[in-house]
């Protein structure tokens, strides 16, 4: 809701396609700043309390917007400011979130589910957010969609506070930070399976999905609608993305990951094509809905082969280059998409990315056909029969 307020709030005090990817560049590029200082910090502290702490602060964060808006007193360079600050509490926040997905399962032959389990209330969230923020800055304002964002933080920290996890064994770390982060890289560069699933990620990150950011043009000048209707787009796009995580659900043991994240890539950009052209708005729905049951399975596969291959010492910095890759790269993508459809136009802006999406999508097949994506990383959705902790 936060989100899909504030980049209404941008565009309607700019009209500027521009100005949201300033606004997504704000709210991601800190991550790509500092996830790397998150990944360390991830694998050298108590992930609970790094999490806790997060949450905190992105509770404050969200008061101090709402409060901005409220008084009506704002520029948008304060709602950006605030979004910077945003960034950077999610640069630890999600090495540390992701990490703990895989310390509170107890049978790690249900991480796969676990993790498709995570992506659906990302997904229902992406659904049903949008949605409702449409029709509340309609009704209400933008002010009192950050103030549900806000009241929503005090959930999130008492269910943080009944779980129960294992007490903390303390690691000693005798290597500085930047050694470490330099540990990480190197061990990329030796599992190249793992290395090619972020990179992949990364040019999706770049020059794909952003394409979120040309929905608000869609709504106000394509469809001339309103809040509710870029609330919708914004929905759809979630509905399909819920599709998608049910599809992953139901695979079956023995299922090629990779396989499937080749076709769903496929799917991705061919949804978009669809998309980018349709003046029909029941159409376009459906075929951004597509668009999002292709997308979602970027985040979703890549973060289990990554899980499900990475060595536990390496799985915050990893992860963080993970959040790099996919949080980073939005933003830097964000300018550019929105730089080039002020020349062309968000329609063949979006068919452009999804024709860069098929091409990807191709070259991803050509490495896995070489092998390169194969051998001991190759990762299928299968029973986990040995344990992927391993002790000293």
């Amino acid at each position: 809701m936060q989100r899909t307020a504030v980049y209404w709030v941008i565009y309607i005090r700019t009209h500027s396609a521009f100005m949201v990817g300033v606004a997504v560049f704000a709210t991601q590029f800190p991550s790509f700043l500092f996830s790397l200082a998150g990944g360390v910090v991830s694998d050298r502290y108590n992930r609970y309390r790094v999490l806790i702490s997060t949450q905190v602060a992105s509770m404050i964060q969200a008061t101090l917007l709402t409060i901005l808006v409220l008084i009506n007193r704002y520029t948008v360079w304060e709602i950006l400011a605030l979004s910077v600050v945003l960034g950077i509490i999610n640069a630890f926040d999600v090495p540390a979130r992701q990490s703990m997905i895989y310390e509170i399962i107890d049978d790690k032959n249900d991480l796969p589910n676990a993790i498709a389990l995570n992506s659906s209330m990302v997904n229902l969230a992406r659904l049903v957010g949008p949605a409702v923020s449409g029709i509340v800055l309609e009704k209400l304002g933008a002010g009192i969609c950050f103030l549900i964002n806000a009241l929503s933080f005090v959930a999130v920290i008492v269910s943080l506070l009944f779980l129960r996890l294992p007490p903390y064994v303390h690691k000693p770390h005798t290597k500085k930070v930047f050694a470490e982060l330099k540990e990480g890289l190197g061990y990329l560069k030796q599992t190249p399976a793992i290395g090619f699933i972020i990179l992949q990620l990364a040019f999706m990150s770049l020059l794909v999905l952003p394409f979120v950011n040309l929905l608000p043009v869609y709504a106000k000048v394509i469809f001339s609608g309103t809040a509710s209707t870029f609330g919708y787009l914004n929905s759809f796009v979630g509905l399909g993305a819920i599709g998608g995580t049910i599809f992953l659900a139901s695979l079956k043991t023995g299922s090629n990951l990779k396989k499937v994240l080749f076709i769903n890539t496929l799917i991705f950009g061919v949804g978009l094509i669809l998309f980018s052209h349709a003046t029909h708005f029941p159409v376009a729905l459906f075929f951004v809905a597509v668009a999002g049951f292709g997308m979602m399975s970027q985040n979703t596969i890549s973060n289990t082969l990554i899980q499900t291959m990475v060595a536990p010492s390496m799985r915050g910095r990893v992860i963080s280059y993970f959040a790099m890759a996919f949080f980073g790269m939005q933003p830097i993508g964000g300018l550019l998409i929105g730089w080039v459809s002020q020349r062309v136009g968000a329609p063949d802006t979006i068919l452009a990315q999804g024709i860069i999406c098929l091409f990807i999508a191709i070259s991803f097949l050509v490495l896995l056909k070489k092998g390169i994506l194969q051998g001991k990383d190759d990762v299928k959705l299968m029973s986990l029969e040995e344990p992927l902790e391993t002790t000293p």
